[in-house]
């Protein structure tokens, strides 16, 4: 049984855990010492951890059970939009020490939103990893990392229907939880090395579309505003995936 480390135990996190649990060995960290324990009591063998957006005096100590794993997958924040460009240095500096060298399989999570907001279709060949300061500093020290552009994260009790949403005529760029486990699964298998991919569902209907089937209401007009349109079209080819989830209208 290969055992897969998934550090950063959030929303994602969790339910990667979940859907891996029966096949494969899950190492995981935890922030907190009561989450430790928490994590501990459902059969994960879990570490405290924590990556901190400032500078510490002295390095973070490599995870020991890193050596044993086959697979490591970060869920941690790694994109740079939401940060600025020390801080998000300095936690993957912290990162980049807890891991050490590794030399398995290894997956970051990403997001599409590093792509412009300007509408248009993005394939991956619209913006390089080394356009991105977070995907650049991880692929230079692994070079074998698998980087995964992630759509707007959806499923279980993340619906739209729950935001406040303005520009309802725009298309969505969503993916349930449920595929973004598939690819990781599927890639795993296949023994995936060096891919960067955008992950987001096939069908891009308008945000007024996606409210309406989560409240039950009839469907909103046929009418989609230019927006910017995320394609799966190389993950889509080089793996034969098919999505669970394809349409978001149905991710309820």
């Amino acid at each position: 049984m290969k055992k897969i480390g998934i550090i950063g135990f959030g929303w994602l996190g969790s339910r990667i855990a979940a859907s891996m649990s029966d096949k494969y060995q899950i190492y995981t960290t935890a922030t907190t010492n009561d989450k430790v324990a928490e994590l501990s009591s459902k059969g994960f063998n879990t570490t405290l951890a924590s990556f901190p957006d400032f500078q510490l005096e002295e390095k973070i100590t490599q995870w020991d059970e890193i050596k044993a794993m086959d697979v490591v997958i970060i869920t941690i924040p790694l994109s740079g939009k939401s940060c600025c460009a020390s801080s998000l240095y300095n936690r993957i500096q912290h990162l980049l020490s807890f891991i050490g060298d590794f030399h398995g399989q290894m997956f970051v999570m990403s997001s599409t939103g590093v792509y412009p907001d300007i509408p248009g279709e993005y394939t991956e060949e619209s913006l390089s990893s080394d356009q991105v300061q977070g995907e650049r500093i991880i692929k230079n020290t692994y070079p074998q990392v698998n980087i995964l552009r992630l759509a707007g994260l959806m499923g279980d009790n993340r619906l739209l229907k729950n935001y406040t949403i303005s520009n309802l005529e725009a298309p969505v760029n969503h993916i349930h939880y449920e595929d973004i486990c598939n690819v990781i699964e599927a890639m795993i298998e296949k023994g995936s090395e060096g891919k960067l991919y955008n992950v987001a569902a096939p069908q891009h209907p308008s945000k007024a579309q996606v409210i309406n089937a989560q409240k039950n209401l009839p469907p909103a007009e046929e009418v989609i505003s230019e927006g910017k349109i995320i394609l799966s079209s190389k993950l889509i080819s080089e793996l034969d995936f098919v999505f669970k989830h394809p349409d978001p209208r149905a991710f309820h």
